[in-house]
């Protein structure tokens, strides 16, 4: 089965891929030929997921999702939330995001954090949502090398290690993009069954 991951994210790419099983494939936009950014205008995650799976589905009919994720920190009213990706302003990357994250807790003993990632999946017409929500807390200082975006500064729960340290196949079991990937999974295999 063919289906479309709404994303120009190389590293989301290569982590959905990883957890899908070979019974779909997983098509990226450069596939589809579309090289666009989609402006994510709307002020929620299930709202920008949504935007971008119709932007899609409207162009070329074909099955797709797409996924809005946001980092929630409790002492900052759970900024960056929805603005996670542009939280240090328009232009900016991953290393001034995880400053002004540092910066803002520095004199916060509660580094308490969550992050959710909504899934918006557009298949034979209908719109699905599907949610996965992972707790830990913002380290002092960025560890590991793997990962991306917020991942050397966040720590599962249930991990000594923070997303960046851990490997694909560790974080997919625990992260938020790895829980609503298998809700989306368990909900294709029901379609296809």
């Amino acid at each position: 089965m063919n289906i479309v991951f709404v994303t120009n994210n190389q590293n989301k790419l290569s982590e959905i891929k990883n957890l899908v099983s070979s019974n779909y494939n997983i098509l990226s936009l450069k596939d589809i030929d579309f090289h666009n950014d989609i402006e994510e205008t709307e002020n929620t995650l299930e709202g920008n997921a949504m935007l971008k799976a119709k932007c899609i589905h409207s162009r070329f009919g074909l099955d797709c999702f797409a996924d809005d994720t946001g980092l929630e920190i409790d002492v900052l009213d759970c900024k960056p939330g929805v603005y996670s990706a542009r939280y240090a302003g328009p232009q900016c990357n991953a290393k001034d995001n995880i400053e002004k994250v540092l910066s803002e807790l520095k004199n916060f003993e509660n580094r308490n954090a969550k992050f959710i990632t909504v899934i918006a999946l557009i298949l034979n017409g209908k719109q699905i949502f599907f949610k996965g929500e992972c707790k830990g807390y913002i380290t002092k200082i960025p560890r590991g090398q793997d990962g991306f975006g917020y991942d050397p500064i966040f720590q599962p729960l249930t991990s000594k290690l923070t997303f960046a340290e851990m490997n694909q196949s560790e974080k997919g079991k625990i992260s938020h993009r790895g829980i609503a990937v298998k809700k989306l999974i368990d909900y294709l295999n029901k379609q296809n069954n």
